[in-house]
């Protein structure tokens, strides 16, 4: 598997590297092999086409996405489960910088590649919407169709918008820290579409009772509870 994994990155770096000094369409498969020490079929077996060896795996890391997604604990706010979703693409890039700021530059040079990106990384939106819409009872999941697309869409400008700031500063500062402040910005822009208004804090002597339909979502109980006692709503 290392070694599988080794000539998968050779390839890349290879790709990335030909194509910044000579041009992503005078770039061949066969250069980039031959400049990762490694067969023609072997690009193959990694990638279907040279647009493939520039970019990190997407298919991959949306798979986790979604697989992180599907097994967030229903007591967790919904937002802050699509900022940890977001996360796992940022890391997919923070762990290896370098190659992230050379794909980066070489992008900004080919308008089809970023072209190609942008499509690539429009499927990381999609899915936070999904999710969104999932945790809504089915009921009322077209009346907020449109908050939850709005939530998804902020919630990916905010990670891209932190990405490329990092790619053009070099990609030394810590690029997880800036995600958490936006991400915080925006959870704080979308709390009054996402959560109630709080209410007085109950005397600590008082019973609670919280009325809710049977197929009210668990984190939306646990927020009314929290509500009803005067906490701190979660942005959700």
């Amino acid at each position: 598997m290392s070694g599988r994994r080794d000539a998968r990155r050779a390839l890349m770096s290879a790709a990335i590297s030909l194509s910044l000094e000579r041009g992503f369409d005078a770039t061949t498969v066969d250069e980039i092999a031959s400049a990762a020490g490694v067969a023609r079929r072997t690009f193959f077996r990694h990638f279907r086409a040279k647009e493939d060896a520039v970019f990190p795996d997407h298919g991959a890391c949306l798979e986790r996405v979604t697989a992180f997604l599907d097994a967030a604990s229903p007591l967790r706010a919904p937002l802050e489960v699509v900022a940890d979703a977001a996360r796992i693409v940022l890391d997919m890039y923070a762990e290896d910088p370098e190659t992230a700021v050379r794909r980066y530059e070489l992008t900004r040079r080919v308008p089809a590649l970023r072209d190609w990106e942008i499509g690539a990384t429009s499927r990381y939106q999609r899915a936070f919407a999904r999710y969104l819409d999932a945790r809504r009872d089915p009921a009322d999941r077209d009346r907020f169709r449109l908050q939850h697309e709005v939530a998804a869409a902020s919630v990916a400008a905010a990670h891209n918008h932190v990405l490329r700031t990092w790619l053009r500063e070099g990609g030394e500062p810590d690029v997880r820290a800036r995600l958490t402040a936006a991400i915080t910005d925006v959870a704080a822009a979308l709390h009054p579409w996402f959560t109630h208004g709080t209410t007085e804090k109950a005397a600590s002597d008082e019973v609670m009772v919280v009325v809710a339909r049977p197929d009210t979502p668990l984190w939306r109980i646990a927020e009314q509870i929290q509500s009803a006692a005067g906490g701190q709503n979660v942005p959700g």
